[in-house]
């Protein structure tokens, strides 16, 4: 007698059905993570883009596409970490023993190393002396491990320079740029995380025209700043990507 062929289930196979239910529960994940996410337009049309690509939907040929524009993204750092970026560096400055001439301060949302005047240069000079060596050598030593960008300010006081044709501005600058080019010929810092800028006497650290004050406003800035962020957008500014190697 022969035997009755068995029919097949009706419907999709039990793989697809399990499939089917494996893909819904990662398109509600990812929905789930978008609507808590901080979105704005353009986030929104990354992410709609990786869902079109993913599960071949919403492809209509209607659609225009929104090209992502190429700009310079601001990354701040934030203040929790100049905080702990303040107390790790305290923690160096003794253990290295750093030269006491040199203070770190938190200024402007950054950490700051400053150095006065008096160790790097002689009065009116803008070529480094060479008791200002180590102290450098220091300051490398400090933030050669750290993931961030170095800003060399060089800052003088409201003093009129005598020399005709040259300015606190001019100096403050030359200043700066002595300071980038020992770095980078010792190969104590990678030149593409250096930059040098002069503030002048713009940016004073103490109010007054007392010989105290203009001591201390003549002095040498190393700002520490997060790795992809904005620069300051001064005459004078000095971005050592677009200068000739030294």
């Amino acid at each position: 007698m022969a035997r009755k062929s068995k029919k097949a289930a009706p419907g999709a196979p039990a793989w697809m059905v399990t499939f089917s239910d494996m893909v819904t529960l990662l398109l509600t994940f990812f929905v789930l993570m978008l609507s808590m996410a901080s979105l704005d337009k353009m986030k929104f049309e990354d992410a709609a883009g990786s869902l079109r690509n993913a599960f071949g939907v919403m492809n209509g040929s209607n659609m225009t596409d929104i090209t992502k524009p190429k700009v310079v993204e601001f990354v701040p750092i934030s203040d929790d970490f100049v905080s702990r970026l303040y107390q790790r560096m305290l923690t160096e400055f003794k253990r290295l023993k750093i030269d006491a001439r040199i203070t770190l301060v938190k200024d402007r949302g950054a950490v700051v190393l400053r150095v006065n005047e008096s160790l790097l240069f002689a009065p009116g000079q803008t070529r480094l002396r060479p008791e200002a060596y180590p102290a450098l050598a220091d300051i490398a030593r400090l933030v050669q491990d750290l993931p961030l960008h170095l800003r060399i300010e060089g800052h003088a006081d409201n003093t009129p320079v005598r020399a005709e044709g040259v300015s606190n501005w001019d100096i403050s600058v030359a200043r700066a740029v002595s300071v980038l080019k020992y770095f980078v010929s010792k190969r104590l810092l990678p030149l593409d995380r250096l930059s040098a800028v002069g503030y002048g006497s713009q940016r004073p650290v103490a109010a007054g025209d007392s010989a105290e004050a203009r001591a201390m406003n003549r002095r040498v800035d190393f700002v520490l700043e997060s790795i992809g962020g904005n620069r300051d957008e001064l005459p004078y500014l000095i971005n050592v990507k677009d200068q000739m190697a030294f």
